[in-house]
């Protein structure tokens, strides 16, 4: 088990109703009994629900201020179970779905001499709805409309959500203070550059019009139309110069697309990494040791962050480095075993995980601390084979 480099907001500093909030949390997680546990649910879900019906920056303060990974967990499940309920009812006898499909898009250009920016606006959105009504994605949905930009993370995130809600109330319903800036979304270039590989992650939102009641996405793997839309992507956003790989998720409500986009961005970026580094080191030194360890951080999420650390003995002035987030409702150790499964299927024999909680900055130099096998504090390192 590796320690949690995170510092979590402390409850007191939260305002009087989020402090309830938290402490109402805190009990349902500690509750006895399963009914004491569900009633403590029904009056959390309560308090959000009003929330996401309010003000979008207020929600996000109150979930960012959770003071535990637990209650941030149990706050965001709730958020999205009355989000999803939303979504399903339609008192006009249809009930529209608004879906994020998170794409992982890995960019490199071949030129080493280029550098710049493919903007985040598609040419042609029409064909990607196609394919996945040719496929029978969203439950075989036939009435599939998709923006045509790809937008980055924000777009989707906690302070959007009451604005998104409203996307889903057909135009004769909505309030008269709903102007159509609401449904502005902002395209989200993707930068690349000459020394390698740049892994961004990308968001398509669309709709979908079906009977209340019938979710549309409840499929949670890629069909048959994943390779398609992957290919279509690539037509439109590559150049001759510059592949581009998108790989899509399942479409998602927002909240469980901006979860599993974070973890699969921050997946494929790890094997990039370890494949370029490892593959360098053993062309021209041999088989690298891998250090695990934990740091604060004041620019990572939380405040804290894994690294990984790719070295050999025979150039011990070399070492490549590999800065892993911790977003607000990942377990450490999930995590950490996501980067040693990885470094397993890389054939790595020899890896050490450290114990402690490791600064930011190397003493002295100023630059990221990498720990290498000869660096490794006494009693501090265990050896993972």
């Amino acid at each position: 088990m590796m320690p949690d480099p995170r510092t979590f907001p402390a409850a007191s500093s939260a305002s009087p109703g989020d402090q309830a909030l938290y402490r109402l949390a805190e009990a349902c997680l500690g509750a006895e009994t399963g009914l004491s546990a569900d009633a403590h649910g029904r009056e959390l879900r309560q308090a959000l629900a009003r929330q996401l019906r309010g003000d979008g920056a207020a929600l996000a303060a109150t979930i960012g201020g959770a003071p535990s990974v637990a209650v941030a967990r149990l706050l965001w499940r709730l958020l999205d179970a009355e989000w999803r309920d939303a979504t399903l009812e339609g008192a006009s006898g249809v009930a529209v779905t608004l879906f994020a499909i998170p794409l992982v898009v890995v960019v490199g250009s071949e030129q080493r001499t280029d550098s710049g920016a493919i903007p985040g606006v598609l040419a042609d959105c029409a064909a990607l709805g196609a394919i996945l009504m040719e496929h029978g994605a969203l439950a075989g949905n036939r009435s599939v409309a998709i923006a045509n930009v790809l937008v980055g993370p924000d777009a989707v995130d906690l302070a959007r959500l009451p604005a998104l809600l409203e996307w889903q109330r057909l135009p004769d319903a909505l309030a008269a203070h709903v102007s159509d800036r609401v449904r502005n979304l902002v395209p989200a270039p993707l930068a690349y550059r000459i020394d390698g590989e740049r892994v961004h992650l990308r968001f398509l939102v669309g709709t979908a019009i079906a009977k209340p009641g019938l979710d549309l996405l409840a499929e949670a793997s890629v069909g048959k139309w994943g390779t398609a839309m992957t290919q279509e992507l690539g037509r439109q956003m590559g150049r001759s110069h510059l592949p581009v790989l998108a790989l899509p998720r399942a479409p998602q409500y927002p909240l469980r697309a901006l979860q599993q986009g974070r973890a699969a961005q921050r997946e494929v970026s790890a094997q990039v990494f370890t494949s370029n580094a490892i593959r360098h080191l053993r062309a021209r030194v041999g088989e690298p040791v891998a250090v695990l360890s934990a740091h604060r951080a004041a620019d990572a999420p939380g405040g804290g962050e894994l690294r990984l650390s790719l070295s050999s003995p025979f150039e011990p002035r070399d070492a490549e480095g590999f800065r892993c987030p911790l977003f607000a409702l990942d377990r450490v150790d999930d995590v950490a075993t996501m980067l040693l499964d990885l470094l397993r299927d890389c054939r790595m024999t020899d890896v050490r995980v450290l114990r402690g909680i490791y600064p930011d900055r190397a003493p002295g130099t100023g630059l990221p601390l990498l720990f290498k096998p000869d660096t490794i504090p006494d009693g501090e390192g265990g050896v993972v084979h």
